[in-house]
């Protein structure tokens, strides 16, 4: 039965459970992980998990194609999401990514995420016999640097480069010539480098204050050691410190990352380390082996996907949580420089919760509908 030419008749037996049950156990460990962190945000964590729950089930009977054919009111609704924020947002340790309803707040770019990935799974669906064209390029790249701008002003640095690196990755799936994006990285890769040494060994002033001096603590941790490497060095401590099996949830010890206030907010950015530290080497893996399997889930999804729309769909959420994972766990071991960015169903904060729970419902409904091979 249709409703208003929103929904399909689906099958049951078709419905991805595995991948619910994948992302309902992490969701889960997380909440636990973020009770011993602030027991205090515990219960928030828990509405969040309720309400994105319920976003999933919601989005995942809705045709993905019907949530296409509003790509521009997606758009739209992402720039006026970034722009309220730019005007009417809350400040908050010198970062303005909130809008505060009084009763809660709210982050638009993590929602603006998963409305990027459907614009653009529906952008190159329309262009995919044009991707190698400059003209389509420069098109993508303008539609992209609206919201990033809006994003970096904030300022979120982190958040913009994991958009831009989900672009990429769509691009390419969508038909980019990988000898386009050879040459963009024989580009990008000298001027990282040429970025870096202008900072470390130069007063001009490149980035914001707080994002050179982040990098220089990354680069020189024994020397930032008591200011802004403090954090990342008691977070690879704190890891290292749980050994094979951790001190255990909830454990009282003084000297922990959590009791000690040695790692500011640990419930968000550096969840990881009370991971580490709490469910030691053995709790690292299970967390990084959920995401794996979500990850390989949601791509197996798009491996079928009837369509290219679906298919970017599946490959953005997968790329979008693969490498929030990634920056995330490299921050707290100490591979990357400092800087915020959510783990994946596990970091506190009910707006990245929601956000990927739609994210994954929109997964759910691609493999609904996938290619049966016999």
């Amino acid at each position: 039965m249709k409703i208003l030419n929103i929904t399909k008749s689906y099958r049951l037996k078709d419905f991805k459970f595995s991948l619910l049950i994948f992302v309902l156990a992490l969701t889960s460990l997380g909440i636990m992980v973020i009770g011993s962190a602030k027991h205090s945000v515990q219960g928030k964590q828990m509405i969040g998990l309720l309400i994105g729950l319920v976003a999933l089930v919601i989005v995942s009977l809705i045709d993905y194609m019907w949530i296409l054919n509003l790509q521009w009111v997606l758009y739209g609704l992402t720039i006026a999401m970034l722009l309220a924020v730019r005007f009417f947002g809350k400040d908050v340790n010198g970062a303005t990514r909130w809008i505060d309803f009084g009763f809660t707040t709210f982050q638009p770019s993590e929602l603006a995420k998963i409305l990027l990935v459907l614009f653009f799974a529906k952008f190159i669906m329309n262009h995919q016999d044009e991707m190698k064209k400059p003209l389509t390029i420069i098109q993508a790249v303008i539609f992209l640097a609206i919201p990033c701008l809006l994003i970096y002003k904030q300022p979120d640095l982190s958040t913009t480069i994991s958009i831009a690196m989900v672009f990429c990755i769509m691009m390419y799936v969508g038909g980019l010539s990988y000898k386009f994006i050879g040459v963009v990285l024989l580009i990008t890769v000298p001027m990282v480098v040429i970025l870096l040494s202008i900072i470390v060994h130069s007063d001009v002033d490149v980035l914001q204050g707080y994002q050179e001096t982040r990098i220089l603590a990354w680069l020189q941790p024994e020397k930032y050691s008591s200011d802004e490497a403090y954090q990342q060095n008691n977070s690879i401590m704190a890891i290292g410190s749980g050994r094979l099996t951790g001190k255990g949830l909830n454990n009282n010890t003084t000297t922990s990352v959590k009791n000690g206030n040695f790692i500011l907010e640990p419930q968000t950015d550096f969840i990881f380390a009370i991971v580490g530290e709490e469910l030691g080497f053995v709790g690292c893996c299970i967390v990084i082996g959920l995401l794996l399997l979500i990850v390989i889930q949601c791509l197996r999804i798009g491996m079928r996907a009837p369509d290219m729309g679906g298919r970017i769909i599946c490959c953005g959420v997968a790329s979008q949580i693969g490498i929030q994972s990634f920056i995330n766990i490299s921050v707290a071991t100490g591979l990357f420089p400092n800087t915020g960015i959510p783990l994946p169903f596990v970091s506190y904060g009910m707006s990245s919760l929601v956000s990927m729970f739609i994210g994954i419902g929109l997964v759910l409904n691609v493999g609904l509908q996938q290619k049966k091979y016999k």
